[in-house]
């Protein structure tokens, strides 16, 4: 019986502010379709699931912060475009974000919109992804004391 390939470790945040009619999420768009995802990527070498995570906040967004409290939880999605099984594992964090730059690199490949938490559920297409977006609101009382 052979094993089944080893998914392919990456990392993301859900960014969150304190918006004017209450906490919002920040969704980009991938680069390849267009929907709507988190800033996520490849976790980097040598980097934990963590920092790679806050990296890519930048690189895709544009946002600075820092994470609150540990791993929020964990979906898996497949990039057809990888080799072997195209199995991703995503490591997602709660970030709090301090600062959106106007300029980043990825700026003319991706759109980047805030949200309620419950409008960047309904966009995102991965449902283990959707559930940790809903189980939000009840963390921010901690986030925004």
């Amino acid at each position: 019986m052979s094993k089944s390939p080893k998914a392919v470790a990456q990392s993301a945040v859900i960014p969150v502010r304190r918006g004017a009619d209450g906490p919002e999420v920040l969704l980009v768009t991938s680069r390849d379709t267009g929907r709507w995802v988190l800033p996520k990527g490849f976790v980097k070498p040598g980097k934990s699931a963590a920092r790679s995570a806050l990296e890519e906040a930048y690189e895709e967004a544009g946002l600075k912060g820092r994470l609150i409290g540990g791993r929020l939880g964990v979906y898996h999605y497949v990039k057809p475009e990888l080799e072997g099984s195209g199995r991703c594992r995503v490591e997602v964090f709660l970030m709090l974000v301090n600062r959106i730059n106007r300029s980043w690199p990825e700026k003319g490949q991706r759109r980047r919109s805030w949200m309620s938490p419950s409008k960047a559920a309904r966009r995102v297409d991965e449902r283990k992804l959707r559930g940790l977006i809903r189980r939000l609101p009840s963390q921010f009382k901690t986030v925004f004391k």
